[in-house]
């Protein structure tokens, strides 16, 4: 560019030169030859920019690798999930298939001791109502026999006159003087 400026300054005065003839500026080749320059310079330190170019392309690529571990890791969790949430139908209706089986054999068993208990009690009830009958069947003699001694006495009291208690006791003598 610098050079431009001078070509400028330094040939001014004269007229049209062939390095200003229309259509082949000479300064549009200076500026393509500047922009040249530090396309190159820019190229040389690309040495430099691309080992930092290649050391963050391989961090991506780490990152990326990291990221496609943990992506897989994080399907493989989800695929673990879903299989357990598969299978916890399953245990669910195992688990209710196994709680009806339990309740209808304990209602089986609790059927089962209420018989047994049932016919205990009707056993022993039956025994208490035996009991009772022949409690009340010997109270009812002893009642009888006392009612009918009862009466005896009194029928004997009522009927028995003084005549007829003499002659029973002479009998009574009789009886025992035969008997020895």
């Amino acid at each position: 560019m610098m050079f431009a400026l001078a070509n400028l300054f330094l040939f001014a005065e004269e007229g049209p030169k062939w390095w200003d003839y229309p259509g082949f500026e000479l300064w549009k080749f200076i500026n393509l030859f500047i922009f040249v320059g530090a396309l190159v310079y820019i190229l040389v330190r690309k040495a430099k920019l691309g080992d930092a170019f290649k050391a963050r392309r391989e961090g991506i690529k780490a990152e990326l690798e990291k990221a496609r571990k943990e992506r897989d890791a994080a399907l493989a969790k989800l695929k673990e999930v879903e299989e357990r949430l598969a299978t916890l139908d399953d245990q669910v209706a195992a688990i209710s298939a196994k709680a009806k089986t339990e309740a209808a054999e304990e209602r089986e068993r609790i059927a089962r001791s209420t018989e047994a208990e049932i016919a205990k009690l009707t056993a022993q009830g039956q025994r208490d109502i035996e009991n009772a009958a022949k409690v009340a069947r010997k109270d009812l003699r002893r009642f009888t026999a006392e009612q009918s001694v009862r009466l005896a006495e009194e029928i004997i009291k009522r009927n028995i006159r003084p005549d007829d208690d003499v002659r029973l006791i002479s009998r009574n003598i009789d009886d025992m003087g035969a008997a020895r």
